[in-house]
């Protein structure tokens, strides 16, 4: 993280070192929601050779939860001349990269199907100039309700926090993917017979609405989406769950540190370690067409059981053992 408050500023790196090669960051949240994963970046790249502010420069663009702004901060950094542009936060990051340039290299970590979101020709053969790493989230809802089962073993009604599908625009594989997690707990939660009630938020980030429903319909717990909104409105999400007793299940470690009860998925720390190595290995001579995408392939759950007292919940012994990570 050294360095990263000041490389936040678009022109203080290169004008210290004009000589470094520039790595130009967009980051669809804020800093703090990429805080958390910065070291795996700094490891990745250690281990190809780079070190920012000793032989590398950064150059950081945060949208702060505002997606109409990548675009704009994509199109800065192609035209200040990077060497190489890393995308996360966000999906439409990359999507906004990738139609920035088709020159300049991209290294994206993203939780999407990037061949879906026309990123990569294939996961083995990218092609063209992008390529990275993914945490992927689809596939875990029936592991993530059965976790719910055994705090919770008479709970009956389960709420989805979802996003709109309609604040993704022209993204359309994005759009797509929300609605496809949607199916996937309602028939989870039907093979449990449980019952599922869904919020969607929308642009304006107001959750009110959503757990007023989740309140009327008497939702026992609750699952919340992997989104990269989400993420940057983790600290509010966590607080209305606390105000409302739901036992909450996020997508990342960071909610859990946050307040959340647990949370289950891969670590989107190791996807950054890969795209640290990837964006070092293009640096190097490397080409993004022929370094495949990586998928993260292990999954963490963390469980805050300082939480799960003040929800007046015993975590079972089995559970807490095989957690990767208990906070108090």
């Amino acid at each position: 993280m050294v360095g990263l408050g000041a490389a936040v500023w678009p022109s203080a790196a290169p004008a210290q070192e004009p000589a470094l090669p520039v790595i130009g960051l967009v980051h669809g949240a804020t800093v703090e929601t990429y805080v958390p994963d910065a070291a795996g970046f700094a490891r990745g790249l250690k281990e190809a050779g780079f070190v920012e502010a000793q032989n590398l420069a950064i150059e950081y663009r945060f949208a702060n939860g505002r997606p109409d702004q990548l675009a704009a901060l994509a199109d800065d950094l192609v035209s200040r001349g990077v060497a190489l542009i890393v995308t996360g936060g966000d999906a439409r990051a990359a999507v906004a990269a990738k139609r920035a340039t088709a020159t300049i290299p991209i290294v994206f970590v993203i939780g999407c199907d990037p061949v879906k979101l026309g990123l990569a020709a294939s996961l083995d053969h990218p092609g063209g100039n992008a390529t990275g790493a993914t945490f992927p989230t689809a596939g875990l809802m029936m592991r993530k309700l059965a976790l719910l089962r055994e705090i919770m073993p008479r709970a009956g009604r389960v709420g989805y926090l979802a996003e709109d599908p309609q604040v993704y625009g022209a993204v359309a594989a994005m759009a797509r993917e929300i609605e496809d997690l949607k199916s996937e707990i309602r028939a989870a939660a039907d093979s449990l017979g449980w019952q599922v009630v869904v919020a969607e938020v929308g642009g304006d980030h107001d959750y009110e609405p959503a757990f007023a429903m989740f309140a009327e319909r008497r939702a026992d717990a609750l699952v919340v989406a992997p989104s990269a909104v989400f993420a940057n409105d983790s600290d509010d999400i966590v607080a209305m769950a606390e105000v409302h007793e739901l036992a909450t299940i996020c997508p990342r470690r960071a909610d859990v540190v946050a307040g959340g009860l647990m949370s289950y998925g891969p670590p989107q720390a190791e996807a950054w370690r890969q795209g640290g190595l990837y964006a070092g290995q293009i640096l190097a001579g490397a080409a993004p067409a022929d370094l495949p995408v990586m998928p993260s392939t292990r999954l963490e759950l963390a469980i805050n059981r300082g939480t799960a007292k003040l929800l007046g919940l015993e975590i079972p012994p089995t559970l807490l053992a095989r957690a990767d990570e208990v906070i108090e």
